[in-house]
């Protein structure tokens, strides 16, 4: 399929200082890039997780109906006779 001259020369491009260098400084930033997310994540769910909740508050109310509702209201209620 590929012919000898291609395959040395593909071989020569891959063996090239050039291209190891660029491929080590390319891990060695993704790298410091990785690390610097995973500290990042970490450090928000630490502050998440050291918030003390909130005092219980007493039980909400039943919200109390406007009086200009009670108009509709008034048409659901059944009269027993």
């Amino acid at each position: 399929m590929f012919s000898k001259e291609l395959l040395g020369l593909l071989s020569q491009v891959v063996k090239s200082w050039e291209v190891i260098a660029v491929t080590v400084a390319l891990i060695f930033y993704l790298n410091i890039v990785f690390y610097a997310a995973k500290s990042h994540n970490r450090r928000s769910a630490v502050k998440k997780v050291k918030k003390k909740p909130a005092k219980a508050a007493a039980p909400a109310a039943a919200p109390v109906e406007a009086e200009s509702d009670s108009a509709s209201t008034d048409d659901l209620i059944l009269d027993e006779e």
